[in-house]
């Protein structure tokens, strides 16, 4: 029978699938404790069975065609239902021991990773241990296609949708409220009383506090304030949001500034939310299936339980 006659190879798919993550023979065979020639070998099999080209050369290297990506993401979507047949086998098996690696952003780190880390390490039965890596979201998301992550903390804002990889799981968390920080005398000059909601486009003369440029968040407020007719003036950049609530509180500028980044001591800001609300929604991507695996399903129960629990300044 020739190879075309033959149905697709899922440990070859996994390899191609591998590929599309790592971007090169020698990055893909590390991965999978392989030579680069058996790599290189399993591809060309994988090809015959397609009977297509799925690779093909770019300078000294390779990449996928049209065909290569067509059947990764069919790869994605058939390995994701493996993970979810073994999990869900696993569940049956009653077992539950095992690390579960996570990439968080730094103030779902801080915020929502300390109730779950004490809740698995004073477990009666301590059968999961976290591994915690603090990633920004783009970075967290690679880490889980790469799979050197079984589970990341994601944000996005309604002002700047993130893509999410296909085959993957997205798990609501929480939605996280965007707030102007300013100096109580400046708040005044604005005639903001406590608790009262801001109109961005009147601080359009104001100095500005942003965060680092190339960040989301520093999109997110020339978005925000561009929606509000302006272009912010800054003052100061920073890629700590500490740092800008400081500044905020020396009455140095104004800044935009997710509640969940606000650091634990906000004395001398003024806070407040805007009256077109701009908001960070907070999620957990997990692998297709992955949410069917005990560890991880306990993990992702944590998450939600940590997020519902009170947490804002």
């Amino acid at each position: 029978m020739s190879d075309r006659g033959k149905l697709l190879d899922v440990r070859r798919l996994s390899l191609l699938r591998d590929f599309a993550a790592f971007g090169t023979v020698a990055a893909t065979a590390e991965s999978a404790q392989l030579s680069g020639p058996a790599v290189s070998q399993q591809l060309a099999a994988l090809e015959r069975e397609a009977g297509v080209p799925l690779l093909e050369k770019q300078g000294r290297g390779l990449q996928l065609t049209e065909a290569g990506r067509r059947l990764v993401g069919h790869a994605e979507v058939i390995l994701g239902g493996l993970l979810a047949a073994e999990a869900d086998l696993e569940s049956l098996r009653g077992g539950t021991t095992g690390v579960i690696h996570v990439a968080a952003f730094p103030s779902a780190a801080r915020v929502l990773l300390p109730f779950v880390w004490r809740h698995l390490t004073t477990a009666s039965d301590r059968t999961i241990a976290l591994r915690i890596a603090d990633h920004e979201p783009d970075a967290a998301i690679e880490a889980l296609r790469q799979r050197q992550a079984d589970l990341a903390i994601i944000h996005s804002y309604n002002l700047l949708p993130r893509d999410l990889p296909t085959a993957t799981e997205q798990h609501h968390l929480l939605d996280d409220p965007v707030v102007l920080a300013l100096h109580p005398d400046l708040a005044a000059v604005h005639k903001l009383s406590r608790g009262s909601a801001a109109h961005l486009e009147r601080f359009a003369d104001e100095n500005w506090l942003l965060p680092t440029p190339g960040t989301t968040a520093h999109e997110l407020t020339l978005r925000a304030c561009g929606a509000a007719g302006f272009i912010p003036v800054p003052v100061a950049t920073a890629t700590d949001f500490s740092v800008l609530t400081a500044l905020a509180a020396a009455d140095a500028g104004v800044a935009l500034i997710p509640r969940m980044a606000l650091p634990a001591d906000i004395a001398g800001v003024s806070l407040h939310r805007l009256r077109s609300p701009v908001t960070r929604t907070v999620s957990a991507l997990v692998p297709a299936g992955g949410s069917l695996h005990p560890n991880t399903r306990q993990v992702l129960d944590l998450l939600k339980e940590a997020a519902s629990r009170p947490w804002r300044p």
